[in-house]
């Protein structure tokens, strides 16, 4: 039986405390490795790279870029799939969708797939207390509504009982009434229980994080956050960040002409909240007014400044705890989210604004010297203090594979994807790297799909060359995503299994970004390269925002084939 997701508090608290005392005595004796270190996996929802680190001139996000400074960010990185399920349990398995076999939110793979291994399940059966606080796998029967417990976790994963009210009609609106909108920035005294997913999922972190301090074994903690994902329910001061009037459109906020109707989506959920509704957006393509269109992002931008403050409290407490020192951290997103380019909003496509993701590493002793006693890394930084503004876009405008950030952080150009978090966190820790899978490999428990990417911790031997030359066909990252038809309708973001009839497969380079659609048949999980029903391809030089589709002018689905992993 699934255990109760809400109303935990401190007696969840009392009873995870009296299990990871359990936990110790038991895998301690498997855990060999004194001085391991720890593991603090940091997930975000819907989190595209709009923070300053990346770029981003207008997020405020200090306490994620004091991090980057300390670590090393890949500047692309990119998701298997574009929505929560399957891209979480592709990234936390290292296998991809068409492994996994989920493309919906409807089956478990350990029944409908395979008996694959998860990151967390590999540290704790090398000796680590694994612990999950909020959203890491996606809840329900994706993670067999039990976050995969007792496979991947040491207790029972942590839920904020506030996370129920989401959804509800928390949003008061122009008119004094509860709404359920899109739009929510509130009081958080006023809403139930006087707090919100987040907040409490920092603060039972921080507690877990307190009791591990003195433990003799290592642990693995997975802290997933809500948001930046919908609805943007979040503090209203964090609006204050973002006046309307600095607030610009997406570049390119139309639909483009040349793209095809099914690599399209509709975003059928933003239209359910009763704001949106209220605006009689026409179907599919809208466009949302621009007065709307420019709240959506004020919004967005502000959840993100809102998380920044959660992270920075959560990483100022492992400093505090003297843990930054023996504690790898790893942050990253499940996938994207369009903001107004092509005329999107949300994510459910393979256009870079879906599919890229932040990708944060902090190493101690290898991408940051070890603190001396008493010097903190990641002091806590107040988003609303204009001395908090860490990073400089500048620093990011390089060529090199590597190049040294302010601080001491690197970053790498290399394009990565998330299957590679797998055999990357279990190398950093020191922990045998999981083998290549064999294809298929649906009858093997424990293998991965992506690059270890520990080459790029290497930093002497990027100080003799920097760029890491290797085989070009690695430099490529591939995602994809089903449709039920060829035109946009009411269940083209999310098709369930038995409807998809469409895949799109698609290839980022450097270079290019190639998709093409194909049939798919969802009861064999075949796709058929032979029935190409649109494709698209889009230069990164000459039309960085996927903008022109000038895949009429290729040779088809034939250059795809060969380059299909």
């Amino acid at each position: 039986m699934p255990p109760p997701r809400t109303g935990r508090g401190l007696l969840w608290l009392g009873l995870v405390l009296s299990s990871v005392c359990v936990a110790l005595g038991s895998e301690t004796q498997a855990n060999s490795t004194t001085d391991a270190l720890n593991v603090l996996l940091i997930i975000v929802d819907d989190l595209r790279p709009s923070l300053g680190c990346y770029g981003d001139k207008l997020v405020r996000s200090p306490n994620i870029d004091q991090l980057a400074s300390h670590s090393l960010l890949f500047q692309n990185a990119f998701a298997q799939q574009a929505v929560c399920a399957p891209s979480r349990v592709s990234f936390l398995t290292g296998r991809r969708p068409d492994t996994t076999r989920l493309y919906d939110f409807n089956s478990y793979w350990r029944v409908h797939a395979g008996n694959f291994s998860t990151i967390p399940q590999y540290f704790k059966e090398n000796g680590y207390v694994t612990m999950s606080v909020g959203k890491v796998f996606h809840p329900g029967i994706s993670s067999n509504h039990t976050d995969d417990s007792p496979y991947s976790w040491s207790f029972p994963p942590y839920h904020p009982s506030s996370e129920k009210y989401e959804n509800t009609k928390t949003c008061r609106g122009p008119d004094g009434e509860l709404h359920a909108n899109l739009l929510c920035p509130v009081d958080v005294l006023d809403v139930p229980e006087g707090t919100l997913p987040d907040k409490q999922s920092t603060e039972q972190a921080i507690q877990l994080l307190e009791k591990m301090k003195t433990s003799a074994s290592p642990f693995f903690l997975a802290v997933g956050y809500h948001k930046p994902h919908i609805p943007f329910r979040y503090p209203k001061e964090f609006q204050k960040l973002y006046p309307l009037e600095n607030i610009t459109l997406a570049p390119d906020p139309e639909v483009p002409d040349g793209l095809p109707p099914v690599a399209y989506n509709p975003w059928m959920d933003i239209r359910q909240r009763e704001d949106v509704q209220a605006l009689n957006i026409s179907v599919p393509y809208g466009p949302i007014p621009v007065d709307f269109q420019r709240k959506i992002r004020q919004s967005y931008f502000a959840s993100v400044s809102y998380l920044d403050t959660q992270v920075g409290r959560l990483l100022s407490a492992l400093d505090d705890l003297q843990l930054a020192n023996s504690t790898i951290i790893a942050f990253t997103s499940d996938h994207g989210w369009a903001l107004g380019e092509h005329g999107e909003w949300a994510k459910y496509s393979n256009f870079d604004v879906a599919t890229h993701v932040p990708l944060i590493f902090y190493v101690p002793g290898r991408t940051a010297s070890l603190p001396e006693a008493g010097e903190k890394l990641f002091p806590y930084l107040d988003p609303f203090d204009s001395a908090s503004q860490l990073m400089e876009p500048g620093f990011y405008n390089v060529t090199h594979s590597a190049l040294s950030l302010p601080v001491s952080g690197r970053q790498s150009m290399d394009l990565v994807e998330l299957v590679s978090l797998f055999p990357t966190l279990a190398g950093l820790a020191g922990l045998q790297v999981p083998p290549r899978c064999p294809v298929p490999s649906f009858h093997v428990e424990l293998c991965r799909e992506g690059k270890n990417l520990l080459k790029h911790f290497r930093f002497r031997d990027l100080e003799e060359d920097p760029y890491l030359p290797g085989n070009p066909r690695e430099l490529i990252a591939y995602s994809q995503y089903p449709r039920p038809s060829d035109i946009p309708q009411w269940n083209s973001d999310k098709p369930s299994l038995k409807d998809i009839k469409i895949m799109g497969y698609s290839i980022r380079t450097i270079d290019y970004r190639y998709t093409v659609w194909v049939g798919f048949n969802p009861d064999e999980f075949l796709a058929n390269f032979s029935d190409i029903h649109a494709g698209e391809l889009y230069f990164v030089d000459s039309d960085p925002l996927q903008d022109h589709n000038m895949y009429n002018d290729s040779q088809g689905g034939d250059l795809f084939q060969l380059l299909m992993p």
